[in-house]
Protein backbone atom coordinates (compact mmCIF):
# COMPACT_ATOMS: atom_id res chain seq x y z
CA UNK A 1 0.00 0.00 0.00
CA UNK A 2 1.41 3.68 -0.99
CA UNK A 3 1.69 6.03 1.86
CA UNK A 4 0.95 9.61 2.27
CA UNK A 5 2.57 11.37 4.71
CA UNK A 6 -0.31 14.14 4.54
CA UNK A 7 -2.19 10.87 5.58
CA UNK A 8 -3.78 11.74 9.51
CA UNK A 9 -2.19 8.02 10.67
CA UNK A 10 0.03 5.92 9.54
CA UNK A 11 -1.28 3.25 6.91
CA UNK A 12 1.20 0.55 8.41
CA UNK A 13 0.14 -3.09 7.73
CA UNK A 14 -0.30 -3.48 12.02
CA UNK A 15 -2.43 -0.13 12.42
CA UNK A 16 -4.31 0.23 9.90
CA UNK A 17 -7.29 2.60 11.02
CA UNK A 18 -10.20 0.98 9.32
CA UNK A 19 -8.86 -2.85 10.42
CA UNK A 20 -8.97 -2.45 14.37
CA UNK A 21 -9.62 1.25 15.05
CA UNK A 22 -8.54 0.39 18.77
CA UNK A 23 -4.92 -0.67 18.11
CA UNK A 24 -4.45 2.99 17.51
CA UNK A 25 -5.17 3.98 21.19
CA UNK A 26 -4.06 0.37 22.81
CA UNK A 27 -0.48 1.60 20.99
CA UNK A 28 -0.71 5.06 22.64
CA UNK A 29 -1.42 3.66 26.05
CA UNK A 30 1.66 1.32 25.67
CA UNK A 31 3.91 4.57 24.62
CA UNK A 32 2.96 6.24 27.61
CA UNK A 33 3.16 2.88 30.00
CA UNK A 34 7.03 2.38 28.70
CA UNK A 35 7.24 6.33 29.72
CA UNK A 36 5.67 6.55 32.80
CA UNK A 37 7.01 2.80 34.43
CA UNK A 38 10.57 4.04 34.41
CA UNK A 39 9.69 6.89 36.81
CA UNK A 40 8.62 4.93 39.50
CA UNK A 41 10.12 6.06 43.30
CA UNK A 42 12.96 3.58 43.03
CA UNK A 43 15.73 6.73 43.70
CA UNK A 44 17.35 5.01 47.08
CA UNK A 45 17.82 2.20 44.94
CA UNK A 46 19.61 3.63 42.02
CA UNK A 47 21.48 6.10 44.48
CA UNK A 48 22.64 2.65 46.50
CA UNK A 49 23.61 1.41 42.61
CA UNK A 50 25.31 4.72 41.81
CA UNK A 51 27.28 4.62 44.79
CA UNK A 52 28.47 1.34 44.25
CA UNK A 53 29.54 1.79 40.63
CA UNK A 54 31.99 4.36 41.44
CA UNK A 55 33.47 2.78 44.44
CA UNK A 56 33.66 -0.72 42.32
CA UNK A 57 35.32 0.39 38.52
CA UNK A 58 36.41 3.96 39.05
CA UNK A 59 40.31 3.87 39.63
CA UNK A 60 42.80 7.36 39.65
CA UNK A 61 44.02 8.48 36.27
CA UNK A 62 40.65 6.90 34.17
CA UNK A 63 38.90 8.73 31.59
CA UNK A 64 35.33 7.69 32.17
CA UNK A 65 32.11 8.22 29.58
CA UNK A 66 29.23 9.58 31.66
CA UNK A 67 26.02 7.81 31.08
CA UNK A 68 22.62 10.05 31.82
CA UNK A 69 19.94 9.18 33.63
CA UNK A 70 18.64 9.13 37.14
CA UNK A 71 21.40 6.30 38.12
CA UNK A 72 24.28 8.05 35.82
CA UNK A 73 23.24 11.36 37.69
CA UNK A 74 23.63 10.37 41.29
CA UNK A 75 26.55 8.76 40.28
CA UNK A 76 27.97 11.76 38.33
CA UNK A 77 27.54 13.36 42.01
CA UNK A 78 29.07 11.42 43.96
CA UNK A 79 32.27 10.93 41.74
CA UNK A 80 32.35 14.69 42.34
CA UNK A 81 32.53 14.23 45.75
CA UNK A 82 34.50 11.95 45.81
CA UNK A 83 37.18 14.37 43.62
CA UNK A 84 36.96 17.37 45.92
CA UNK A 85 37.55 15.05 48.92
CA UNK A 86 40.65 13.37 46.94
CA UNK A 87 39.30 9.72 47.67
CA UNK A 88 39.71 9.74 43.84
CA UNK A 89 42.38 11.99 41.33
CA UNK A 90 43.02 12.47 38.12
CA UNK A 91 39.59 11.91 36.51
CA UNK A 92 38.76 13.02 33.09
CA UNK A 93 34.84 13.05 32.13
CA UNK A 94 33.31 12.66 28.82
CA UNK A 95 29.77 13.48 28.85
CA UNK A 96 27.39 11.11 26.20
CA UNK A 97 24.73 13.79 26.35
CA UNK A 98 24.62 17.50 27.38
CA UNK A 99 22.54 16.67 30.47
CA UNK A 100 25.43 14.17 32.04
CA UNK A 101 27.79 17.25 30.93
CA UNK A 102 25.55 19.76 32.87
CA UNK A 103 25.52 17.48 35.64
CA UNK A 104 29.34 17.03 35.91
CA UNK A 105 29.89 20.52 35.52
CA UNK A 106 27.88 20.80 39.06
CA UNK A 107 29.29 18.82 40.45
CA UNK A 108 32.97 19.64 39.36
CA UNK A 109 33.85 16.60 37.36
CA UNK A 110 36.47 17.44 35.02
CA UNK A 111 35.34 16.88 31.59
CA UNK A 112 36.71 16.84 27.75
CA UNK A 113 34.70 16.53 24.40
CA UNK A 114 35.08 12.66 22.95
CA UNK A 115 37.48 12.24 19.94
CA UNK A 116 38.99 9.47 18.47
CA UNK A 117 41.53 9.32 19.71
CA UNK A 118 40.61 9.00 23.13
CA UNK A 119 41.09 5.76 24.78
CA UNK A 120 38.21 5.26 27.75
CA UNK A 121 38.98 3.68 30.46
CA UNK A 122 35.17 2.80 31.85
CA UNK A 123 31.79 4.22 31.13
CA UNK A 124 28.69 3.92 32.80
CA UNK A 125 25.37 4.91 31.62
CA UNK A 126 21.38 3.76 32.34
CA UNK A 127 19.69 1.29 30.73
CA UNK A 128 15.83 1.44 29.54
CA UNK A 129 15.30 -1.84 29.66
CA UNK A 130 17.86 -5.21 29.67
CA UNK A 131 17.90 -8.88 28.08
CA UNK A 132 19.14 -11.59 31.12
CA UNK A 133 20.48 -13.79 28.81
CA UNK A 134 23.32 -11.71 27.08
CA UNK A 135 22.86 -8.17 28.86
CA UNK A 136 22.17 -6.10 25.81
CA UNK A 137 20.08 -3.50 26.58
CA UNK A 138 17.99 -0.72 25.15
CA UNK A 139 18.73 3.21 25.54
CA UNK A 140 17.59 6.23 24.11
CA UNK A 141 13.25 5.77 24.97
CA UNK A 142 13.01 8.84 26.88
CA UNK A 143 16.45 10.87 27.28
CA UNK A 144 16.61 11.00 23.19
CA UNK A 145 15.64 14.55 21.97
CA UNK A 146 16.79 16.98 19.49
CA UNK A 147 19.67 18.51 20.81
CA UNK A 148 21.36 14.74 21.99
CA UNK A 149 23.26 12.00 20.65
CA UNK A 150 22.75 8.46 20.58
CA UNK A 151 25.54 7.63 17.89
CA UNK A 152 27.99 9.65 20.48
CA UNK A 153 26.54 7.82 22.96
CA UNK A 154 26.91 4.60 21.80
CA UNK A 155 30.28 5.74 20.41
CA UNK A 156 31.61 6.40 23.98
CA UNK A 157 29.69 3.40 25.16
CA UNK A 158 31.13 1.00 22.66
CA UNK A 159 34.73 2.14 23.10
CA UNK A 160 34.97 1.94 26.39
CA UNK A 161 37.37 -0.92 27.82
CA UNK A 162 34.61 -1.98 30.53
CA UNK A 163 31.22 -0.36 30.64
CA UNK A 164 28.49 -0.60 33.47
CA UNK A 165 24.63 -0.21 32.85
CA UNK A 166 22.66 0.42 35.50
CA UNK A 167 18.83 -0.53 35.90
CA UNK A 168 16.69 -1.61 38.67
CA UNK A 169 15.08 -5.57 39.14
CA UNK A 170 11.92 -4.74 36.59
CA UNK A 171 14.13 -3.59 33.76
CA UNK A 172 16.04 -6.56 34.03
CA UNK A 173 13.85 -9.48 31.87
CA UNK A 174 14.23 -12.77 30.83
CA UNK A 175 12.38 -11.38 27.53
CA UNK A 176 12.87 -7.57 26.67
CA UNK A 177 9.46 -5.46 26.16
CA UNK A 178 8.52 -1.96 25.14
CA UNK A 179 10.40 0.14 22.45
CA UNK A 180 13.42 0.19 20.55
CA UNK A 181 14.65 4.11 19.28
CA UNK A 182 15.59 3.57 16.19
CA UNK A 183 17.56 6.96 14.01
CA UNK A 184 16.94 7.07 10.38
CA UNK A 185 17.43 9.02 7.75
CA UNK A 186 15.01 12.07 7.28
CA UNK A 187 15.15 12.22 3.75
CA UNK A 188 12.36 9.74 2.47
CA UNK A 189 11.97 8.91 6.02
CA UNK A 190 8.27 7.31 5.54
CA UNK A 191 9.97 4.70 3.23
CA UNK A 192 12.33 3.25 5.82
CA UNK A 193 9.59 3.35 8.02
CA UNK A 194 7.76 0.77 5.77
CA UNK A 195 10.55 -1.66 5.69
CA UNK A 196 11.17 -1.66 9.45
CA UNK A 197 7.49 -1.88 9.46
CA UNK A 198 7.63 -5.25 7.13
CA UNK A 199 10.48 -6.27 8.92
CA UNK A 200 9.11 -7.21 11.87
CA UNK A 201 5.33 -7.26 10.30
CA UNK A 202 2.69 -8.41 13.05
CA UNK A 203 5.21 -7.80 15.91
CA UNK A 204 5.68 -4.33 16.02
CA UNK A 205 4.52 -0.78 15.11
CA UNK A 206 6.32 2.46 14.22
CA UNK A 207 6.30 5.84 15.10
CA UNK A 208 8.16 8.65 14.01
CA UNK A 209 8.88 10.63 17.14
CA UNK A 210 7.31 14.20 17.82
CA UNK A 211 9.07 17.17 19.61
CA UNK A 212 5.98 18.61 21.31
CA UNK A 213 4.34 15.46 23.02
CA UNK A 214 1.67 13.26 21.73
CA UNK A 215 1.18 13.78 17.36
CA UNK A 216 0.32 10.29 16.56
CA UNK A 217 2.15 7.63 13.97
CA UNK A 218 3.58 10.24 11.44
CA UNK A 219 5.13 12.88 14.43
CA UNK A 220 2.63 15.74 13.60
CA UNK A 221 4.41 18.88 11.95
CA UNK A 222 7.45 19.05 14.57
CA UNK A 223 8.97 15.68 14.48
CA UNK A 224 12.47 15.63 16.21
CA UNK A 225 15.22 16.14 14.47
CA UNK A 226 18.01 15.06 15.90
CA UNK A 227 21.18 17.52 15.71
CA UNK A 228 22.76 15.50 12.85
CA UNK A 229 19.12 16.23 11.29
CA UNK A 230 17.72 12.61 11.49
CA UNK A 231 14.25 11.71 12.49
CA UNK A 232 13.70 9.52 15.31
CA UNK A 233 11.36 6.31 15.20
CA UNK A 234 10.36 4.45 18.15
CA UNK A 235 9.65 0.90 16.94
CA UNK A 236 6.67 -0.32 19.52
CA UNK A 237 6.83 -4.59 20.04
CA UNK A 238 4.04 -5.47 20.93
CA UNK A 239 4.87 -8.87 21.78
CA UNK A 240 8.38 -10.00 24.03
CA UNK A 241 11.58 -9.92 22.05
CA UNK A 242 13.11 -12.80 21.95
CA UNK A 243 16.48 -11.91 21.07
CA UNK A 244 18.10 -8.22 20.89
CA UNK A 245 21.25 -8.21 19.22
CA UNK A 246 19.34 -10.69 16.53
CA UNK A 247 17.03 -7.38 15.66
CA UNK A 248 20.08 -4.94 16.21
CA UNK A 249 21.48 -6.99 13.14
CA UNK A 250 18.40 -6.82 10.98
CA UNK A 251 17.81 -3.29 11.30
CA UNK A 252 21.88 -2.75 10.28
CA UNK A 253 21.02 -4.09 7.41
CA UNK A 254 18.40 -1.62 6.51
CA UNK A 255 19.24 1.23 3.67
CA UNK A 256 18.19 4.60 5.48
CA UNK A 257 18.63 3.27 9.24
CA UNK A 258 21.48 5.43 10.73
CA UNK A 259 21.71 4.05 14.12
CA UNK A 260 19.16 2.43 17.19
CA UNK A 261 19.13 2.40 20.82
CA UNK A 262 20.44 -1.18 20.96
CA UNK A 263 23.35 -1.95 22.89
CA UNK A 264 25.00 -5.34 22.53
CA UNK A 265 28.62 -6.29 23.69
CA UNK A 266 30.40 -9.66 22.68
CA UNK A 267 33.39 -10.09 24.71
CA UNK A 268 35.87 -11.89 22.32
CA UNK A 269 38.71 -12.36 25.13
CA UNK A 270 38.11 -10.77 28.90
CA UNK A 271 41.37 -8.27 28.20
CA UNK A 272 39.78 -6.78 25.14
CA UNK A 273 37.10 -4.32 24.93
CA UNK A 274 33.52 -5.91 25.16
CA UNK A 275 33.57 -6.67 28.98
CA UNK A 276 29.99 -5.29 30.45
CA UNK A 277 28.56 -5.71 33.43
CA UNK A 278 25.33 -4.92 34.97
CA UNK A 279 24.29 -3.10 38.23
CA UNK A 280 21.19 -4.27 39.08
CA UNK A 281 18.71 -2.42 41.75
CA UNK A 282 16.58 -4.50 43.83
CA UNK A 283 14.56 -3.84 46.70
CA UNK A 284 16.66 -7.00 48.68
CA UNK A 285 20.05 -5.70 47.54
CA UNK A 286 22.34 -5.05 44.46
CA UNK A 287 22.97 -7.92 42.52
CA UNK A 288 26.19 -7.59 40.37
CA UNK A 289 26.14 -9.52 36.84
CA UNK A 290 28.92 -9.97 34.10
CA UNK A 291 29.00 -10.61 30.52
CA UNK A 292 32.45 -12.61 30.80
CA UNK A 293 31.19 -14.86 33.54
CA UNK A 294 27.89 -15.76 32.37
CA UNK A 295 29.98 -16.76 28.75
CA UNK A 296 32.42 -18.98 30.85
CA UNK A 297 29.54 -20.18 32.56
CA UNK A 298 27.18 -21.16 29.60
CA UNK A 299 30.48 -23.24 28.16
CA UNK A 300 30.76 -25.54 31.07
Amino acid sequence: MALSSSSPILPFSNFVANRNPSKINRSSNALSMVVRSSYSDDSALLLKAAKYTVDSFVENGMVIGLGSGRASGFAIQYLGRQIRSGAIKHITGVPTSVDSASEAAKAGVPLDQYRDSFKIDLAFDDADVMEEESLAAVIGRQKMQGGESIIEEKTILKTAGKLVLIVTAKQYQGAVDGSIPVLIESVNWLETAEEIDDLFLGDAEVWRRSSVGYAGPLGGDFPIVTKEGHNVLDVIFTSPIQNLAEVADSLDQLAGVVEHGVISRIPIDPAENGRCTAVIAAEDGLRIVDNIRKIEESRV
